[in-house]
């Protein structure tokens, strides 16, 4: 039976554009619609925990070589740490350029900076030590509960090993965990039918909340942010692609639906079993999508990373705060380590920026209260390229793994050209 309702972007594309007149014409309405998009994000993490679990441990355990797991791992954070500093980069040069803090003339004095005292009060607490610790978890069982990303892998790929050296013994086990996984999969399809109403809420809560009036005060960065992020997809990520030997245009229209939810609810984590199951689906190998994507989340935030070194100097010209080319490059030195591992931490931006600065000492961290307007709509740009970097790298690593099928990604992307249906990948 023909589905009579609109495709799943077509529907978010519609429910973003909804919320923002909702957000505009009633303003003090709209910040109530807010739990539509908190229900949304709290079903997807639900499913977060078993889903990465099971797609880890069953990939490991089908594919059973322990070297292969180290080699993957290695592979990924070299990566992650190698685009992560061109994105730095291409935000300081931009920020440098354009000035978009240039002639705010705010003294720092007058700051009223209780508004981000939490941030920097967590900020103060943040150490490599506690970083370290805080990836092993007080339990197995606990690390499924607290849905700590990096505990989750952790627990898996441990799991997945032990399991690879059951011999034959391990076949019932990830036969039933294969069920499981695809069950729950099931589960995500499910629902995602009510993201376009999360994308309508979250909408209409930001403009609502904030007013379209923030993004004209702040539309000097917000378009610094928006055109450097734009910049970064296409001048590093598309060549990434390219040497991947597929079209990074049509990978994005690929993932359309699920850019659109991000950009809506501001969460990447609100699609991440989405973009695992169409990885799986355009070639990439299950147990390296299990690892890669996951680990991406935490360490290879492309977009938060254009944002932390763009606020940081925005706040440094905006404050009339001189940096000598020596001072930002210590800037991106420590930003290349403070942006690692603040997945799934509320408000991680600007625990991260404020430890940024903090360590500076030479940066008022009470500036961060100049960002807080213009947060919500710069979170927007922050989710779709951090979405959009961690599929390209998945799919890169694959390939630098040599276990990614060109000719079915190939197949699935004209799938997915408009025009056509896209249907599943026979395995």
């Amino acid at each position: 039976m023909k589905n009579r309702f609109p495709k799943l972007y077509v529907q978010v594309f519609i429910a973003i554009i909804l919320g923002i007149l909702v957000g505009y014409l009633f303003p003090h309405f709209a910040p109530k619609l807010k739990p539509l998009g908190d229900i949304f994000i709290r079903l997807i993490k639900m499913l977060l925990a078993p889903v990465i679990f099971t797609t880890v441990t069953v990939g490991i355990a089908k594919m059973g070589d322990i070297k292969a797991v180290g080699r993957i791992g290695v592979k990924a954070l070299v990566y992650f740490e190698v685009v992560s500093a061109f994105a730095l980069v291409i935000g300081l040069v931009v920020v440098n350029v354009v000035r978009p803090g240039a002639g705010m003339n705010i003294n720092p004095a007058t700051i009223d900076a209780s508004a981000v005292a939490a941030y920097t009060t967590a900020a103060q607490h943040r150490t490599a030590l506690d970083f370290i610790l805080n990836i092993i978890p007080s339990s197995a069982v606990g690390s499924l509960v607290d849905g700590n990303i990096l505990q989750i892998i952790l627990v898996s790929v441990l799991f997945g090993i032990a399991l690879s050296r059951l011999g034959a013994k391990k076949d019932r086990v990830v036969e039933v965990l294969d069920g499981v996984l695809q069950a729950l999969f099931g589960m995500v399809r499910i629902v995602m039918v009510v993201a376009p109403l999360a994308a309508f809420g979250s909408m209409a809560f930001i403009v609502g909340e904030y007013g379209l009036g923030t993004m004209v005060s702040f539309g000097k960065l917000m378009a610094c942010v928006y055109l450097t992020s734009l910049v970064f997809i296409a001048g590093v990520l598309g060549p990434i692609a390219w040497r991947c030997r597929i079209s990074l245009w049509s990978f994005l229209r690929y993932i359309k639906d699920e850019i659109l939810i991000a950009f809506g609810t501001c969460s990447t984590e609100a699609v991440m079993p989405q973009m695992m199951e169409k990885l799986e689906r355009l070639g990439c190998e299950q147990s390296l999508v299990g690892m890669v994507l996951p680990a991406g989340y935490s360490f290879n935030a492309d977009g938060t990373s254009i944002y932390l070194t763009m606020a940081a100097i925005f706040v440094a010209q905006a404050t009339n705060t001189h940096l000598s080319l020596r001072d930002q490059l210590v800037v991106l030195a420590v930003l290349l380590l403070t942006s690692k591992g603040s997945s799934g931490v509320a408000g991680s931006g600007f625990v991260t920026l404020a430890a940024t600065l903090a360590s500076m000492d030479k940066i008022p961290v009470a500036g961060l209260v100049l960002l807080l307007g213009a947060d919500s709509f710069l979170n927007q740009s922050r989710a779709v390229t951090n979405l959009i970097g961690n599929g390209v790298a998945t799919i890169a690593i694959a390939r630098w793994e040599g276990t990614f099928d060109e000719r079915t990604a190939h197949r699935v992307l004209a799938g997915a050209a408009p025009g056509r249906a896209q249907e599943p990948v026979e395995e």
